[in-house]
């Protein structure tokens, strides 16, 4: 190479280099802004303004069982709807098991459906013999999978409804979604 072309080269790959030292100093790095993000929601978070609201704290007083017995002595009413009885337990553990079981069934049934679609093979266009009852037996079974379909709809709406009589009664989401 000619003495030209080489002071060429070095003159241009060192302008690259400065001119890629420069832009990189204009913008800050990643963690420069991460760090500045930072900052700006602890103070944000350190300094209440206009729009933010202080916490409710909750104290052992204001909790429906313990204002019941830090009311007046005599007054056991309270009390007792606090507390859950042995009937409401028993009451949520019926609907828990009675959902638990058509839920089972819905998985069950969902797994028939599914080997029954699975088993489902037409003969092909080549077949020699005895392709007409195979097929007549296929279509069988694609109705029978379209009956259990109907059964599954049929079980999941019956399962919405118990579920959501379960929370319209009060029962919390570990009885109506176990």
């Amino acid at each position: 190479m000619s003495f030209k072309l080489k002071r060429f080269l070095l003159f241009f790959a060192a302008s690259l280099f400065l001119a890629a030292t420069v832009y990189a100093q204009d913008e800050p790095s990643l963690g420069d802004v991460a760090r500045q993000q930072r900052q700006q929601k602890d103070k944000s978070k350190n300094t209440p303004g206009k729009d933010t609201k202080a916490p409710k704290v909750i104290t052992n007083e204001e909790i429906p069982e313990h204002a019941a017995s830090a009311s007046k002595p005599g007054s056991d009413t309270k009390a007792q709807t606090a507390t859950p009885s042995a009937h409401d337990d028993e009451a949520a553990a019926n609907v828990t098991s009675r959902i638990r079981d058509l839920k089972n069934q819905i998985a069950d049934l969902e797994k028939q459906i599914a080997e029954l679609n699975d088993s489902i093979r037409y003969a092909p266009a080549n077949c020699v013999s005895g392709c007409v009852q195979w097929n007549e037996h296929q279509k069988e079974k694609q109705e029978q999978v379209q009956r259990m379909q109907a059964m599954l709809d049929e079980q999941k709406a019956r399962l919405a409804e118990m579920q959501e009589s379960a929370r319209k009664a009060g029962f919390g989401s570990s009885v109506y979604d176990p």
